[in-house]
């Protein structure tokens, strides 16, 4: 299918630099077939049924931007994905100073050596000493904002625990689930009373999920690939909602990604470990969830196509064209959709 049909603009003004206060306070842009009704997160325990499930990835951002030098050179690097013990795939800001065996010195005493350069343009970053990347993280990284929020105002100490879901707990993420961001305790008091289930999975989601798409038919688009695992149990219970009678709900695209790569074609989710780099558009057919809680996303973004593909494009279209009328507020510290086909 051609990008373009996937494009729309957006006013500036309308992309989130904060998130919502309390969370569960965010709108919420409910697309059912093809009504659209605005209400907010808080609603959701009315607008669920007792024996859904609400499918959560416990992913926790790592600090995962790094600033530093190759001699004279101010050097960037986002990790990416890990890919060993002491090794990351980065995307390097000021690549063309950097070549293969180069070190760079990072805050705190931390460096890394570059090497080998990827088709995508990220390079791999192997950092030197024995403590584990995640010490020498917490000692000399800075939490990843995505690019149209970091654009516009630096990273904070508030941005800590505002880019971090209630859920977090293995780390591995170099960007939040943050359709998870909404969730409060007492969201989630109110949705167990109202019968409505949850269980987490893990996808730790790269920077990739920021590329522009730059070819013209998504055919030719190359996506990127995000490690994540579900086991046997939470999948047998997953299954079990199903079997009931209740809906798989999948919080986050990245939720559903890893559902549906371990679904079979009969929709039975089986057990999962290892990298996924599933494209979902137009024309695909869902199998292993029944909805979508998700932010708004970019224009021409493999987001954008993939609720298209469950919501249909016209009545993603009408949806987004009927959020940016009303302000919500877009992107990773916006407001939320949910997407019930």
């Amino acid at each position: 299918m051609r990008v373009d049909l996937f494009d729309f603009d957006l006013p500036a003004d309308r992309i989130a630099l904060r998130p919502a206060v309390p969370r569960d306070a965010a709108r919420l842009l409910c697309v059912t077939g093809e009504t659209l009704s605005d209400r907010i997160v808080r609603d959701l325990p009315q607008l669920l049924r007792a024996g859904d499930c609400l499918v959560f990835n416990d992913t926790r951002v790592i600090p995962a931007q790094l600033d530093g030098r190759r001699g004279e050179a101010r050097i960037g690097a986002t990790l990416h994905k890990r890919i060993g013990p002491r090794d990351w795939q980065a995307f390097v800001r000021n690549a063309k100073r950097v070549r293969p065996g180069d070190r760079i010195d990072f805050a705190a005493g931390v460096s890394a050596t570059a090497s080998d350069r990827a088709a995508d343009g990220s390079m791999t970053l192997s950092f030197a000493g024995d403590e584990p990347v995640e010490v020498l993280l917490a000692r000399a990284g800075t939490m990843p904002l995505p690019p149209y929020i970091a654009g516009k105002r630096p990273t904070d100490a508030q941005d800590a625990s505002d880019y971090q879901t209630m859920f977090a707990d293995k780390d591995g993420a170099v960007a939040a689930p943050t359709a998870a961001l909404h969730f409060t305790p007492s969201l989630m008091t109110a949705l167990a009373t109202a019968g409505i289930g949850h269980e987490t999975l893990t996808l730790h989601v790269g920077a990739g999920t920021f590329l522009p798409v730059k070819a013209d038919d998504t055919d030719d688009h190359v996506m990127h690939a995000e490690w994540g695992t579900i086991d046997a149990a939470t999948a047998a219970r997953l299954n079990a909602v199903r079997a009931a009678g209740g809906r798989v709900i999948a919080v986050g695209t990245t939720s559903l990604r890893l559902i549906e790569s371990a679904s079979q074609e009969d929709g039975t989710i089986t057990p999962f470990e290892g990298d996924t780099d599933i494209f979902i558009t137009p024309g695909y057919r869902f199998r292993g969830i029944d909805g979508l809680m998700t932010n708004f996303h970019l224009p021409k973004s493999t987001l954008f196509m993939l609720v298209s593909a469950l919501m249909g494009r016209e009545t993603m279209v009408a949806a987004y064209a009927h959020a940016i009328a009303e302000d919500y507020r877009f992107y990773s510290y916006g407001d939320a959709s949910l997407l019930i086909p």
